[in-house]
């Protein structure tokens, strides 16, 4: 007679391989929603690395015990004399200047100081966990600075006293309106001071287009006559189209169909749960393919610029890439405003990315089915965290300034969520393997080149990137080698940068040109031989794109095709951007 024992054994295991693993996979989003999406693990794993590697480096020791020696002499001195002034924009309004206001700055920066020596690499420690150890650290040293605080910081003081704490009435009251919205799921912008369809994205046009994942907008002519060849902009799908479209008077649609283009916009759905399945094949085929189709039946036997920012930039080359290799010649160029198609050294984004990071950003979305707004956005705030999260939580809840002035601000606060799989795919195959550059990425059945690629181009860098570098958006220069490329490098950020229209103060801008025969050229060198001008790059755009236009203009297309199958459907911005 069998035992219990050995009838159990016979049974097989209880715990299957496939119950371990959803087990494992479960905790881990667990963790993971508990801690903002943070991947506790991983940044353990970085420190003790750094700690292993600094037990066995006694000059490493020697140092930070000598700069630790000296910072405190330094602030006795500082104490007894008094301390001199300091660069750092943090502190350059006149109260810093001040005791005891000025000792604690000499503290904080010597604080500063001794951590960046500690945690500087060490010989031995992984390249990555020592990036992750110098960010985290520098996460927490700039959470810590004497200006993120009411009580050290003089500003907010002299603020209080002038204003008899009013400053502080109000910026209670934000605090209670901004948790409300947050623990009511109701979005963050609801009471900003700019309003989509009202002052943003209020360029006249019409939706001539839907499925089920974007809208087509086409653009209402200004102008007598056009330029033959339509433009189509392909926006990320990170955020909302409208960057390019937010108030009139910096709205780069309404000054493209001022100049004479017909202008075609895509206008990304928000997914949710549903859309878990969608992936990138489905953003170009769904997307681009289809809207140069609709754009196609619109103006017939034309060719059509296309113009793409950031991510959608990037999904723009996949998509003229599968053109190329299928012989299909409707596009007339391709523009880039800072987008990647080498993920190499692709910013401090790339410290987000590696396998354990990647195995929990996917189980959190696979339950969600996306990923939310707010761990994307919290993403790119950690990268620049004193200007994008400290400074202004000091500003909205201490000194009672409402952030709602800037129409690129409430841009900003209007994300989107993206697709699991589609993102998911997203950050492995591009941002992790680097497939995009290597001729590896499969799209349409097979392998894609950027080398395929013989349309005239026009990229975009700008100077202050954190997303996307300039010296890395340059780097399609090496993967494209047939056709005529023009590179830009502009003054400002990834989004200021870009929106910089004519007549903005303080705007310039370098370009150059290669075709197949030109040598290589470093970013520095290229940078270095450029020719450099005053103002906005939008001028030297245009003037490329007219080059790159026939020469006659005709009157302009009908809105929409009727007798195609495109009716217009209703007014710009549409449906999808409202989505939230």
């Amino acid at each position: 007679m069998q035992t219990e024992l050995e009838s159990t054994a016979e049974c097989g295991p209880i715990i299957t391989r496939e119950i371990a693993i959803e087990l494992n996979d479960a905790m881990v989003a667990w963790i993971g929603r508990s801690s903002g999406g943070l991947p506790g693990p991983r940044i353990v794993q970085a420190y003790l690395d750094w700690l292993i590697n600094l037990s066995v480096a006694p000059g490493r020791q020697l140092e930070i015990l000598e700069a630790l020696i000296r910072s405190r002499l330094d602030l006795i001195k500082c104490a007894l004399r008094g301390a001199e002034a300091t660069t750092d924009r943090r502190f350059k309004a006149e109260g810093w200047q001040k005791r005891p206001y000025s000792w604690l700055v000499q503290a904080a920066l010597h604080r500063d100081e001794l951590l960046r020596i500690a945690t500087e690499p060490l010989p031995g420690m992984d390249a990555h966990n020592a990036q992750l150890v110098q960010f985290y650290t520098k996460q927490l040293v700039d959470m810590l600075s004497p200006a993120n605080f009411a009580l050290t910081n003089p500003e907010v003081l002299q603020a209080t006293i002038a204003q008899r704490g009013k400053n502080l009435l109000r910026g209670a009251r934000f605090a209670v309106g901004d948790l409300v919205r947050k623990v009511t799921d109701t979005d963050l912008s609801a009471s900003d001071a700019f309003q989509v369809g009202e002052n943003l994205a209020v360029t006249p046009g019409k939706v001539i287009y839907r499925n089920s994942l974007m809208e087509l907008i086409q653009y209402s002519p200004t102008t007598e006559n056009v330029y033959a060849e339509p433009i189509l902009y392909v926006p990320a799908w990170i955020m909302k189209y409208y960057i390019l479209d937010l108030q009139p008077s910096n709205s780069m649609m309404r000054w493209l169909v001022e100049q004479g283009h017909t202008v075609f916009a895509i206008s990304w759905k928000n997914p949710d749960k549903d859309d878990a399945h969608l992936t990138m094949e489905d953003y170009r085929t769904l997307g681009v393919a289809e809207a140069l189709d609709v754009i196609s039946a619109v103006v017939p036997e034309q060719k059509i610029h296309t113009v793409g920012y950031c991510v959608g930039g990037t999904l723009l080359t996949i998509a003229a890439a599968v053109m190329a290799r299928e012989g299909d010649d409707r596009l007339q160029s391709v523009t880039l405003f800072a987008a990647q198609t080498d993920f190499t050294d692709a910013g401090e984004l790339r410290l987000f990315i590696d396998e354990m990071t990647l195995y929990w950003l996917d189980q959190q979305m696979k339950r969600n089915g996306f990923l939310a707004t707010k761990q994307m956005g919290g993403a790119f705030s950690a990268l620049r965290a004193p200007d994008l999260l400290w400074q202004p939580m000091l500003r909205r809840y201490c000194l009672g300034e409402d952030s709602a002035g800037f129409d690129i601000m409430s841009w900003n606060a209007d994300g989107t969520r993206m697709p699991y799989k589609m993102h998911s795919d997203y950050l492995r195959q591009l941002y992790l393997k680097n497939e995009l550059a290597q001729g590896k990425y499969v799209a349409g059945g097979r392998a894609i080149s950027i080398g395929d690629i013989t349309v005239p181009m026009y990229i975009v860098g700008t100077t202050a990137d954190h997303i996307a570098p300039w010296q890395s958006v340059y780097k399609t220069r090496n993967l494209k080698k047939l056709g005529e490329t023009t590179f830009c490098l502009t003054a400002g950020g990834h989004n200021a940068g870009i929106v910089s229209e004519p007549g903005r103060p303080r705007r310039s801008y370098s370009v150059g040109s290669w075709d197949q025969n030109s040598g290589y050229q470093s970013p520095e060198e290229w940078q270095a031989a450029a020719q450099a001008h005053e103002g906005s790059w939008w001028l030297n755009w245009q003037v490329w794109l007219a080059e790159h236009s026939g020469s006659e203009r005709s009157a302009p297309p009908t809105i929409g095709a009727p007798d195609k199958g495109h009716y217009v459907l209703c007014d710009a911005p549409g449906t999808y951007v409202l989505q939230r």
